[in-house]
């Protein structure tokens, strides 16, 4: 059959099973928004802002493991759209993004809101599209789809020119391109089993390509058969529930003395689905000096690219652990009790109040709720004291650290779980993404928004505090924004928690409210400014020099 560009476009979306879209329309999309319109099959959810609908996106495919799809018109609507990309490029999330664009008779021209996103994009992309022709249309729709989700999953985009969206030509229906498959060195199999066999005390380091993977069980089932101790990056949260009884908890930068203390002993690191970023490998040749290292990744370029290791896997990791646990003998468990003795001073490590509203909302909210968190110091509070004990429901800007991600990522997560969420986010944060409280309002999304709010830059101050003799440049707000009043204003009930004695009685209140009404509640938690996040181990140094210090001190 004949269709229109922009028909051919919306039917690809539904042969890709894409059920929801994230944008804002404009003048160079204008025919996609009209089919999008009469075709009435897909649910479009309009966000404040372009980079709102990118981190929507983002959340939505991070807690359903399909495409997110965002949608922006040219110029301003696509630029708008960069940081939701590069976020999603950081942490292996698959995305589309669709773009419109002056038609061809005008590109080039610096024609009124033309940019060349395609060039602007290329760097945090795994691949980008500009369709001057509208019968290659399917084919690259197919083909962007296809790569945002295989191998190393990633965000891709597709710049729709105007002349495309109203051409015509042929459109024959399609099923999705089947999945690549990895094919395993069988070598590196029986390799990886030797060398986990022969070892005394393995620690399983999970990282976000567990997640990407959906390797929760295989995880489960390879731990348990080798008696080991787990450990995760913040990407690799949830994985392995919380109160698993040898998961240590997160490594790196600020995570618990158990997992360091951990990394210290072990002799054999098995490492799944992580690239060794600074903030894991703080010191990059000392990071696992004198230890066996097996890296099971689906990217090649992540192999010995910051951590030299002993052996090199290219695998999904779900195959992986599928293949290699049945060629494992068990261990006799002295390792794991070790380790988990080592487990000293988690209670005590941040801050009090902080502490209690993220251990009670953790009490009140459904087990299925996803957890969403900006980024600074109550990223790190709720990936320290917030337990996760269902898998794929743990959203955050990991690789880029985007302040502001958290507001679009828990619409997105909400849509994606059709489930009540958790926004733990601090007042630096919110003042970046506050304008996407009115998609929630609007929208009907049941979320409780933990606002920590201390009047301060936490995390940057912390860093003031400690290396720059307290001289804290720009980090002090100042604002006067009343967040009860706000909150009131956009149509979302606001509820404020300044005692202690008042968390359990309001946080109840406030899922009590958010569940029954289906909307918004921002909870304003006022925390101290001077509240760190600890432990915290200084980049460069050794996992050995910190924990003396600490133990020192």
């Amino acid at each position: 059959m004949k269709l229109k560009g922009a028909d051919i476009l919306i039917n690809c979306l539904l042969e890709q099973g894409v059920d929801t879209i994230f944008g804002y329309p404009g003048g160079a999309v204008l025919d996609i928004y009209d089919a999008l319109y009469r075709n009435g099959k897909i649910h479009h959810i309009l966000t404040a802002h372009e980079q709102g609908a990118a981190h929507a996106a983002d959340g939505y495919a991070r807690v359903t493991g399909k495409v997110g799809v965002c949608f922006a018109t040219s110029g301003p609507g696509a630029t708008n759209l960069v940081t939701g990309i590069a976020t999603a490029y950081m942490d292996s999330i698959p995305m589309v993004a669709v773009t419109g664009n002056v038609g061809l008779n005008m590109l080039g021209r610096d024609s009124f809101q033309e940019v060349d996103i395609a060039g602007i994009t290329m760097p945090i992309t795994k691949h980008n599209f500009i369709v001057k022709d509208v019968k290659e249309l399917a084919s690259t729709i197919r083909k962007a789809f296809y790569i945002a989700s295989n191998g190393r999953k990633g965000p891709v985009l597709i710049d729709i020119l105007k002349n495309v969206q109203t051409a015509e030509c042929e459109y024959e229906p399609a099923k999705p391109l089947p999945p690549k498959k990895i094919a395993i060195d069988n070598g590196n199999i029986d390799r990886a089993a030797e060398i986990i066999n022969e070892s005394k005390k393995p620690l399983v380091m999970v990282g976000g390509g567990v997640v990407a993977s959906r390797a929760f069980d295989e995880l489960k089932d390879f731990a348990e058969k080798i008696d080991a101790p787990v450990t995760y990056t913040l990407m690799g949260k949830g994985a392995l529930p919380d109160d698993e009884r040898r998961n240590l908890g997160m490594l790196g930068m600020h995570g618990t003395v158990a997992a360091a203390r951990a990394l210290i002993a072990s002799d054999c690191i098995i490492a799944l689905g992580t690239r060794f970023s600074d903030r894991v490998a703080l010191n990059r040749e000392l990071f696992a000096n004198g230890k066996k290292v097996i890296h099971v990744d689906v990217d090649n370029a992540e192999f010995n690219k910051n951590v030299n290791v002993t052996l090199s896997v290219l695998a999904d990791v779900k195959t992986f652990l599928q293949e290699l646990t049945p060629k494992l003998e068990g261990k006799d468990g002295e390792w794991l009790k070790t380790a988990k003795a080592a487990d000293g001073k988690k209670d005590a490590v941040a801050n009090v109040r902080a502490y209690d509203i993220l251990k009670k909302a953790a009490e009140l909210a459904p087990e299925d709720s996803p957890l969403i968190t900006d980024v600074g110091q109550h990223q790190m509070w709720a990936a320290q004291q917030y337990p996760m004990n269902k898998p794929a429901l743990f959203c955050s800007s990991g690789g880029l650290g985007t302040m502001g991600y958290g507001m679009g990522a828990a619409i997105g997560a909400a849509f994606g779980t059709g489930r009540l969420c958790v926004l733990v986010t601090g007042d630096g944060c919110f003042n970046m993404n506050m304008n996407e409280l009115s998609t929630a309002v609007t929208e009907g999304v049941p979320l409780v928004i933990l606002l920590m709010n201390n009047g301060v830059l936490g995390m940057v101050r912390q860093w003031q505090k400690i290396f720059y003799n307290r001289r804290f440049s720009q980090t002090t707000l100042h604002k006067k924004t009343d967040y009860i009043k706000f909150a009131e204003s956009f149509g979302a009930k606001g509820i404020l928690i300044d005692k202690n004695d008042d968390i359990g009685a309001k946080l109840k209140e406030a899922f009590d409210f958010a569940a029954h009404n289906l909307e918004p509640v921002l909870v304003d938690c006022r925390i101290s400014e001077d509240d760190n996040v600890l432990p915290m181990i200084k980049p460069g140094a050794a996992y050995e020099t910190q924990l003396k210090e600490m133990e020192d001190d």
